[in-house]
């Protein structure tokens, strides 16, 4: 029987799961949920699968795509091998590469309709790929029972959903979180924060840290300023997607003055050492101690700590209680390509992925908490304490936050890039807050006023 989002993860508290992509300083949308990797995938025919799946012993090619570290690619790899182990008719090709990189493949193939069959998928372009009728609904597929969703819950569900009708699918459940290395705090006589820490408690320890030539990580524009604007009761889109969602600059000049003085004084990386990385965590200032947080999805927590191999801790974000500003949302999704020719394999290949047992003992909730509660009581007995605390932060997060915003409106990636580009122009002072404030305003309204109808 499908039950309540929040009492599944409450339920694994309950019972003791104690202890979502890969992180880098700014953590990735996920992401980026889950972040980026700069290894590459296998290349793949531009046509999608050669034989439809209408028969169970009919040879079968099935593409999938998704973005990752070389973790995920590595598990990844085996959950594929262990799906054609059970459906030997199946051949799988895996397609593969960093968040940014992954997304400049995808665009002309889509644009070629020869999509993979099988598309990991973000929320930041759920809605452009929906609107463009690229992606298949997904309803029919649990409907005629394709794709199990009895041990899902409807509201886990519901972030995938355009226009009601069910795009893509919720592969795990996310929230934001800090990665935190509470023990260098300690050895360097600073005080170690608990959940309720502010923005203030941050640029404390940031000060305190510099003078010990340390760190801390920054914080993705593009995910955590709409955070940030959630603690201040505002949104950053509009509810009909036409336009942006707070109409007073001062909550951008206000935390871009914070983050501006945090750069100045020398608390992050440096932008052109940032440019540097793919955001991959083994290349995160976390793994050779120079940095005492790393800022993103939960998710990315066990990949970074396995790439740091020291004891590290999860803490909400400064300011989450500020109006319940944390939410939980889906860690990415798998998506159906509309011009697939083998979607009922498709299909069966995201049941296996959300339900099998084997298969989530090999992802180990590294693309988030499981949907399934059978899926989640399964592996508890076999979580790491470090696996095992994800869990824990998720559970704990269903109580301590709201709503989630709606998917981003058509022309959000484009209001992302903005984002980033007048962020960098304050931090290079080639432009103030103020007018930085005022042009990105005026360009996002313009992006955004193509949504309206």
């Amino acid at each position: 029987m499908k039950q309540n989002a929040i009492a599944l993860l409450t339920l694994s508290l309950a019972l003791g799961l104690s202890a979502c992509g890969s992180s880098g300083n700014n953590g990735n949308n996920g992401g980026n949920a889950a972040s980026p990797s700069a290894s590459g995938g296998s290349s793949a025919p531009a046509s999608s699968a050669s034989a439809s799946s209408g028969s169970s012993d009919a040879p079968v090619t099935l593409r999938v795509a998704w973005w990752g570290g070389q973790s995920r690619h590595d598990y990844t790899l085996k959950v594929i091998d262990l799906y054609e182990q059970k459906h030997p008719n199946v051949k799988i090709e895996a397609e593969y590469a960093a968040f940014d990189d992954y997304w400049k493949k995808l665009a002309p193939q889509a644009a070629a309709n020869q999509l993979p069959d099988v598309i990991q998928m973000d929320i930041s372009y759920l809605n452009q790929y929906a609107g463009k009728g690229q992606l298949d609904d997904l309803q029919p597929y649990i409907d005629n029972g394709t794709i199990d969703t009895s041990s899902i819950s409807d509201s886990t569900l519901s972030g995938g959903k355009v226009s009601d009708k069910l795009y893509a699918f919720n592969l795990g459940s996310n929230a934001l979180a800090s990665v935190v290395d509470l023990q260098m705090l300690k050895d360097n006589g600073i005080d170690v924060p608990d959940n309720n820490w502010t923005w203030q408690t941050y640029t404390d320890i940031a000060a305190k840290l510099h003078d010990k030539g340390k760190i801390v990580g920054g914080f993705r524009f593009d995910v955590f300023f709409p955070f940030y604007l959630r603690g201040q009761g505002q949104h950053m889109y509009a509810a009909d997607g036409t336009g942006l969602g707070y109409s007073d600059d001062k909550y951008f000049i206000d935390y871009f003055n914070m983050y501006k003085d945090w750069y100045d004084k020398g608390y992050l990386l440096s932008l052109d050492k940032e440019a540097q990385k793919k955001g991959t965590p083994e290349e995160d200032e976390m793994v050779p101690g120079h940095s005492f947080s790393s800022n993103g999805w939960s998710n990315q927590y066990i990949l970074l700590s396995d790439a740091v191999k020291r004891p590290l801790d999860i803490l909400p974000i400064p300011g989450w209680n500020d109006n319940k500003a944390l939410f939980l949302k889906p860690s990415m999704y798998f998506s159906i390509a509309s011009g697939s020719k083998v979607k009922e394999e498709a299909a069966k290949f995201i049941d296996f992925w959300v339900n099998d047992i084997d298969a989530n003992k090999i992802i180990m909730g590294e693309r988030g908490v499981p949907v399934s509660t059978k899926v989640q009581e399964a592996l508890k007995p076999d979580l790491s304490p470090e696996q095992a605390k994800v869990f824990d932060y998720v559970a704990w997060a269903a109580e301590n936050s709201s709503e989630m915003d709606p998917p981003n409106p058509v022309g959000a990636t484009e209001v992302d890039a903005l984002l980033k580009s007048y962020a960098e122009s304050i931090l290079y002072k080639k432009n103030t807050v103020e007018e930085a404030a005022a042009k990105f305003r005026k360009e996002a309204e313009q992006i955004l006023a193509k949504n309206k109808k």
